[in-house]
Order: structure tokens, then sequence, then C-alpha cells
């Protein structure tokens, strides 16, 4: 896997802090639980197994009491059977079937890179901002015999992405968010006569939050999520999804609330792995409770025990 170590060691860190916070020193509360429908505000940006639209637009997390939000499960947020963060990405479902031309297909992309700048190896995008946010792009292409791309072609097997987003966003009811995020990502297997692509990659990202929730109390919050695949293999067919075959993603996401004078800490982990089958086996840990549960693919909703 091509992946700068800073981010997996920091990464990886991360996550093993967060399985550590599974047996909450505080109870989860109403005022938490939404925390997990959504993503860090642009974490919608990276490469990642997260649905890009699971960042809420950009904007940061507030904490309201009985809101729970519209995550994977609909009102109500992910609970113990759906996924944090807006839900997974289709492409680690089999959701996106192979098409034509370069760049078709799960993890394909078809990017415009005219306004990139080739330097050695790295693609590097002109940066762009929104809400706040500034996002940066560098890419590394290449052929199969490993040599250096300045675009996206029939010829191109394998893309490496760095995403970084980062800054400060203001919600409409002046809640103000500190976020940073960044992800690594290499898809290989993307040349034309490739049978399988292979993907492997780490997000990782933070948002410190102020402001008053709904009731008009004061709060402080943080966010620190992550998320990692290992090994995602997925078989290539001609014109219809097909489901990912082996492989692991890792996610997990710790939130810590002030308010009142009253900190609260809720910590959740969920573990995919694929085994070749239609059917892939999500372990799920909210506060040290944790249930096992079977994920139809490409659009099943998690069965959990």
């Amino acid at each position: 896997m091509l992946r700068s170590k800073p981010l997996a060691i920091a990464l990886t860190a991360t996550l093993v802090g967060l399985a550590a916070c599974n047996e909450s020193t505080s109870p989860s509360s109403d005022f938490v639980s939404s925390a997990f429908n959504t993503t860090t505000a642009g974490y919608g940006d990276l490469s990642s197994s997260f649905s890009s639209g699971g960042d809420a637009g950009g904007l940061g997390w507030r904490p309201d009491h009985g809101m729970g939000g519209h995550g994977p499960d609909g009102p109500g947020g992910p609970g113990m059977g759906g996924f944090m963060g807006g839900g997974m990405d289709g492409n680690f479902l089999g959701a996106v079937g192979f098409g034509r031309g370069p760049g078709a297909g799960p993890f394909g992309r078809s990017d415009d890179l005219s306004s990139c700048t080739l330097s050695g190896a790295d693609l590097t995008c002109p940066a762009s901002t929104h809400d706040g946010i500034t996002v940066t792009r560098i890419l590394t292409i290449k052929n199969a015999a490993g040599a250096t791309m300045s675009k996206i072609d029939s010829t191109t097997n394998s893309i490496r992405t760095r995403v970084t987003s980062a800054g400060t966003t203001t919600r409409r009811d002046s809640v103000t968010s500190i976020v940073s995020n960044s992800s690594d990502q290499t898809v290989t297997g993307l040349a034309v006569g490739s049978t399988v692509r292979t993907v492997n990659g780490a997000a990782k990202g933070t948002e410190n939050s102020s402001g008053k929730t709904r009731d008009g109390v004061a709060f402080t919050s943080a966010r620190v999520m992550g998320d990692t695949t290992t090994g995602l293999t997925i078989p290539v067919t001609s014109g219809t999804p097909t489901y990912p075959s082996a492989g692991k993603v890792i996610r997990a996401m710790s939130v810590t609330m002030t308010s009142a004078g009253t900190t609260t800490t809720s910590t959740r982990r969920e573990v995919v792995t694929y085994n070749g089958t239609a059917t892939a086996t999500a372990v799920i840990t909210q506060d040290g409770t944790t249930k096992t549960c079977s994920l139809p693919l490409p659009f099943g909703r998690p069965t959990c025990q």
C-alpha cells in the first residue's frame, strides 16, 4: 500500500485511542447520540469509506436534545443497526457498476486534471475553498509498467490520492467548528483488461466546536474519527455491479461534549469484513456494547444479533 508514514502512524494512534475508549467513562445521552449521524465537517472531501454527503454540507455538529437527525437509519440516527457518518460509500457495497471508458466502475476516476501541475511523480491540483474549509489534492497516476502519468486514460492502472481539508466553518446558528481532515488512498487494477481492483487507504478527521444548543445552553465539543481500508478486492465484471470479495474496513468515532458543567463522552467502532459472498460481516461496538451484523450486498441493511 502506498501511504505516507505520518498519516499511517497518526491514524493508527487515533484508532487505538478510540478502541481504548469503548468503555465510556460517561454514559451516552440524547445530546451526543446525534453526533454519530454525520462526519466531521469537510470529511466528505476526502477519499474514505464514508458517504460523501455524510458531512452535512460542510457544517459542524451541534448537539440538540431529542434531535436524532437523519443518519443511515433515518430519523433517530444510526443506533446499533446502521452505519455512522451518513452511511458507507456505494463503492464499498458493490453499488457501482463497471461501465465503459477510462475511470469507469467502482473507485474509478475521470477528473479533469488540466489545471493540475506535475512535479516528479506527483500531480498537484489548485486548492479550493467552501464553507471556510480549504481542500488540497495531490494525485500520483501510473500505468501498469509503473511509469508516471499526467492524466487518466485507458492505460492508467493505479491512482494514489492524497487530500486535506481544513479550516473554520460557522453555522447560521453561530456554532463555530475548527476542522482538520486528511486521507491517503491507493486504487490499483484500473487499466483496461484488469480482472480485479484493489483498494488500500486511510483517513482521519478532527472537529472542535463551540456555541449554543437549540435550548440556548453553551457547549463545547470535540469529535475525532478515522477509517482504514485494507486489501479491499473487487472482481472486474462487464456492465454490472460487483461487490467486494475480500478485505476489511475499520471505522471509528469519538465525541466529547461539555455543557452546563457536565462532560459526556461516547464512542463507536464499526468493522466490516468481506468474505467472498454476497453478505459481509459488520461488528459494531458503541460505548462497550458489541453486536455482530450481517450486511447484504449491495443494497441491504445490516441485520444485527
